[in-house]
């Protein structure tokens, strides 16, 4: 993970048109994104094109960085509004997915991805509850994000990721059967 004082100095080198600074950037953070993508929108494929997108327009709107939070926070930022987006998207055109053995595992995949994957019965759990929720209980309890950096990401005070963590929670265990009420 990078610093704050190095993603600040390659910023400056991306803004100066530097495009090796934006690809160390991209390094330094896709990894984790795609993390967070992949969580929210629970389909490998999707995430890949979130991922994408997200990096798309942080190179598009480097420039609109105003140092308010950490670049990574601002990068996570725009990943999950990249997600809701999708979301939002996808509610338009329902379709039914391809079951899961017809995707094959990505055996080439780095141990960082491989680590996003989840047991599916918590990716359908996680699916089937609200997006604002999904996305708290992922940065917070996947991602091990403190609930300021949390709170920043989402753009919602610090009680507002508190509550979405806490009935995200009892959602989540509602939907894996670990609770009745």
């Amino acid at each position: 993970m990078t610093t704050a004082a190095q993603d600040a100095e390659l910023l400056a080198r991306v803004l100066d048109g530097d495009h090796d600074a934006f690809t160390q950037i991209m390094r330094n953070h896709e990894d984790r994104v795609f993390a967070v993508c992949l969580r929210i929108l629970g389909d490998r494929d999707k995430a890949l094109d979130a991922t994408q997108e997200t990096f798309l327009t942080v190179f598009r709107k480097a420039n609109q960085f105003k140092g308010d939070s950490a670049l990574g926070t601002w990068i996570y930022r725009i990943g999950v509004n990249t997600c809701y987006d999708q979301l939002r998207k996808q509610k338009r055109r329902k379709t039914d997915p391809l079951p899961e053995h017809v995707d094959p595992q990505d055996l080439g995949a780095e141990a960082a991805v491989d680590s996003a994957g989840m047991r599916p019965e918590i990716q359908r759990a996680l699916a089937a509850i609200p997006k604002d929720f999904r996305a708290a209980i992922v940065l917070a309890d996947i991602e091990g994000l403190g609930l300021p950096e949390v709170a920043k990401t989402l753009g919602v005070p610090v009680g507002t990721v508190k509550s979405r963590v806490f009935r995200g929670r009892r959602l989540l265990a509602q939907e894996l059967g670990n609770q009745t009420t």
